[in-house]
């Protein structure tokens, strides 16, 4: 768990959002002062990196003395002054909103996303925006608009994606606090990949409208995808959950979200289903190993941990139900596409999807969690094969298909349950690696809460 006594501004820019929020309204530091070691950071390391990709370096200096006047009046907001970055697929009024597509360079959208506007009503201050792949769909951070975004630690390999950038600016301490997407691991695998943590939340508590391709206002009726934080600690995620949830007023005249508590505050009494082993995933020693070492953490600490249940949906079944509806939703989204499959099909398969969230219900009636891998691997070198089909990853000197790999963010997704990532060791080779920690429909605050237990666990 990131943790610091300091007050230095870079010290706190690793620490996260949460401790330099605390810092600021203690006025250990200022806004001002967070800002201007975030610029430094960015204008120091991400040459080499290119996670940064836009630039709002005034606005944020504006945002950042604002700030600093409204604490000096005894204003407290849950981010006020707090540096922190989005991921470049979301609208920010006055930046260019591309999604790494030549096409759309220059469109830029003249209002906030809903997301967008709820940090900065907390006091966020937004640096800018963080990279992604074209049209967010790949592992990788590779476009025509802005180039390639390197791993932190090996500038050979991915940081993972769709959102990548994001992950690699939190990793390296350039920011506090960073705004992603998820619909195949977007938020998950970059987390995994550059040791920091994410959380993807039940489907449909965050707001999405602002997060869509460039031009239209909300994505395609019918697509699983989320909104999330990356941090660099469990609190981190917590607190822009709580900033972030709520109902979106332009779809809903009046709500508010009451999330349960978590299920447990320690380690004990935790009953957790630990999986390591998918029939379309191959998964690494090392992975394994990490997803077990935490099983037997938690076990040590008072959990009761199993690693087999007849409750735990076909795996396969998920992974191939997932995968056709995310496939049959984009191609019908496509200019002049058309679905794949019948209508009857589809709600044969909508049906399927029904009958295993029935199953997820009552797996998590024995269970509070589910901890499996996020990827199969840790981040892996650059692939440039533009055929998705062709595309090959090397496991543990095995050969395995490329997209096969999405079948682990499969569980959370299809269930549209909360996922959080959470750092869980390294390879020999100095790689982080990561744990998904996957948890019933609406209890994000249990597998965020699980995070943080294992963040004070030693590894």
């Amino acid at each position: 768990m990131a943790t610091t006594t300091s007050t230095d501004p870079i010290d706190l820019l690793r620490a996260g959002a949460a401790q330099s929020a605390r810092a600021l309204a203690a006025r250990q530091v200022s806004a001002a002062e967070l800002c201007e070691a975030a610029i430094g950071r960015i204008e120091a390391l991400d040459g080499a990196l290119n996670a940064m990709v836009v630039r709002d370096f005034e606005r944020a200096r504006r945002q950042a003395a604002e700030a600093d006047a409204a604490l000096e009046r005894g204003e407290r907001r849950p981010l006020l002054g707090v540096p922190m970055t989005v991921k470049e697929a979301f609208n920010v009024a006055g930046l260019p909103t591309s999604w790494g597509l030549p096409p759309f360079r220059d469109f830029v959208p003249a209002e906030d996303a809903v997301a967008v506007r709820r940090l900065k009503a907390a006091g966020a201050v937004i640096l800018g925006k963080t990279n992604v792949p074209p049209a967010l769909a790949d592992w990788q951070c590779a476009n025509p608009v802005y180039g390639r975004t390197v791993h932190p630690l090996d500038a050979t390999r991915t940081p993972g994606g769709s959102s990548g950038g994001g992950a690699v600016a939190v990793a390296t301490g350039m920011v506090a606090l960073e705004l992603g997407t998820d619909l195949m691991g977007s938020l998950r695998i970059p987390a995994a990949f550059c040791g920091v943590y994410a959380h993807k939340p039940s489907h449909g508590l965050l707001p999405t409208r602002g997060f869509a391709f460039p031009g239209t206002e909300e994505s395609p009726a019918g697509l699983p995808s989320v909104i999330g934080p990356i941090g660099h600690c469990a609190e981190d995620l917590s607190l822009a959950l709580d900033v972030l949830a709520g109902p979106d007023t332009a779809r809903v005249a009046e709500g508010h979200v009451a999330l349960p508590a978590a299920r447990h505050a320690t380690a004990k009494g935790w009953r957790v289903l630990v999986v390591t082993s998918h029939p379309q995933a191959v998964v690494g020693a090392d992975v394994r190993a990490a997803i077990e070492a935490a099983g037997r953490r938690l076990a040590t600490a008072g959990a009761t941990v199993a690693h087999a249940s007849g409750l735990l949906p076909d795996l396969a079944e998920v992974g191939d139900t997932y995968g056709q509806i995310v496939q049959t939703v984009l191609a019908h989204a496509e200019p002049g596409g058309q679905s794949p499959l019948s209508l009857r099909a589809w709600f044969d398969l909508l049906a399927t999807r029904t009958r295993i969230r029935a199953q997820l219900r009552a797996l998590f009636g024995e269970f509070d969690a589910v901890l499996c891998p996020v990827f199969g691997c840790a981040a892996f070198p650059h692939v440039t094969e533009p055929d998705w089909g062709k595309r090959m990853l090397t496991v543990d000197g095995r050969s395995t298909s490329y997209g096969a790999q999405g079948a682990w963010a499969a569980l959370a997704s299809l269930g549209g349950l909360p996922a959080t990532v959470a750092p869980a060791g390294r390879t020999a080779e100095g790689l982080p690696l990561g744990v998904q920690i996957v948890g019933p429909y609406g209890e994000d605050r249990s597998t965020l809460a699980l995070a943080e237990i294992l963040g004070q666990l030693p590894l």
